[in-house]
């Protein structure tokens, strides 16, 4: 068992478990740029690995009641038979095709990510939270559309199936909780990334040891984020799972991964400052003006 690679599985698996996001966007660059494991090899076996590791955390959300399965179901829909489509134009067009659809998809993940700091900074500004429900009004026809074009890239690109459908929820459902955000995100995200897995399998080019080492770390690591991830306030959920966005959409553009995890780190900072100075504010005594 290689530690290096069980650590990676532990951190994508906190990351998977907490904000539904986390597994292709930072597991495959880890590997290949760290580790020196070939892009094709690091590809397929962290989707079995996701295969194995993403429907435990799935199970926690789905018993703490924090997900909507009726849009999943709607999503689902919409997504599988999009992914298998999306899987065989990938082969067909080559990969002139899939690199750009990557960056296109890239800049959308990006838009995403600003549109939903933006609600938070205009929500502060207004002396109000965002507008958080666990109800939800499923519309069928937008859903499975969305989801279509979700499954499509994922297919296609073989990243995504936590992102994309963030990007979808958060179009869908601006007011749904992030407990709920990431519980219906990661259980739909179960049979794409089986799907996905699946087609790797037949290929052969799957390493079982390092699928191995990975399952070792994320395992327990998804337990705990999603036993966290329902407990924590949203505004810090929000704020991780918009740093993820911004990774994300910056890996898929083409940015190395460690000016996008550097971004990420620099995105989770800066929304730690305004509960932290408001905090140190709320301590500092009245000064008496007699």
């Amino acid at each position: 068992m290689d530690f290096g690679i069980a650590a990676t599985g532990l951190l994508t698996g906190l990351l998977v478990g907490m904000t539904g996001m986390g597994g292709g966007a930072l597991t495959m660059p880890l590997l290949t740029l760290v580790f020196g494991v070939p892009p094709l090899a690091a590809v397929s076996s962290d989707l079995v690995a996701g295969a194995v590791m993403k429907p435990l955390g799935a199970v926690v959300h789905l018993r703490r009641g924090t997900v909507q399965p009726k849009l999943v179901g709607w999503l689902c829909l919409g997504s599988l038979p999009c992914a298998a489509l999306g899987s065989l134009l990938a082969g067909s067009l080559g990969k002139g095709a899939e690199s750009v659809l990557k960056e296109v998809v890239g800049g959308a993940v990006l838009l995403a990510a600003g549109t939903l700091f933006l609600r938070m900074v205009l929500a502060r500004r207004r002396g109000a939270q965002p507008s958080i429900s666990d109800e939800t009004v499923v519309r069928p026809v937008p859903t499975v559309l969305l989801g279509g074009v979700a499954g499509l890239v994922v297919g296609a690109t073989s990243v995504g199936s936590g992102s994309i459908i963030i990007v979808v929820l958060l179009l869908l459902n601006r007011g749904l909780s992030s407990a709920r955000l990431v519980g219906t995100d990661l259980v739909q995200a179960v049979p794409l990334v089986m799907v996905a897995a699946v087609g790797h399998l037949f290929a052969g080019d799957v390493h079982f040891g390092l699928v191995g080492s990975l399952l070792v770390g994320s395992l327990p690591g998804v337990l705990v984020g999603a036993l966290v991830s329902a407990r924590v306030p949203d505004r810090p959920v929000r704020v991780v799972v918009g740093a993820m966005l911004v990774a994300t959409g910056l890996v898929m553009t083409g940015a190395d991964v460690v000016l996008s995890g550097s971004a990420a780190l620099l995105v989770v900072l800066l929304g730690a400052v305004p509960p932290l100075l408001r905090s140190a504010k709320s301590r500092v005594p009245a000064v008496d003006a007699r």
